[in-house]
């Protein structure tokens, strides 16, 4: 069972990375880059948006506009 959800999160994490706007994610400020990429690979919207220091409807915009899909 442990597997499967690794694999599952995994294909997440691979959904995300190829379909973000990786030019646009590298245009942005350092500190909201940094939280794009930790979004990318968690799937936290909450940690990336504490770590950009936004709420989290900004930070969602920002995932719209980096084109990060939600994938659960």
């Amino acid at each position: 069972m442990l597997e499967e959800f690794k694999k599952e999160m995994e294909e997440c994490r691979e959904i995300r990375r190829k379909m973000a706007d990786w030019s646009f994610i590298r245009s942005q400020p350092p500190r909201i880059r940094y939280a794009l990429e930790v979004y990318v690979e968690t799937g936290d919207l909450y940690l990336a948006s504490r770590l950009a220091g936004l709420s989290l409807s900004e930070m969602n915009d920002l995932r719209i506009k980096a084109k990060i899909p939600v994938v659960v």
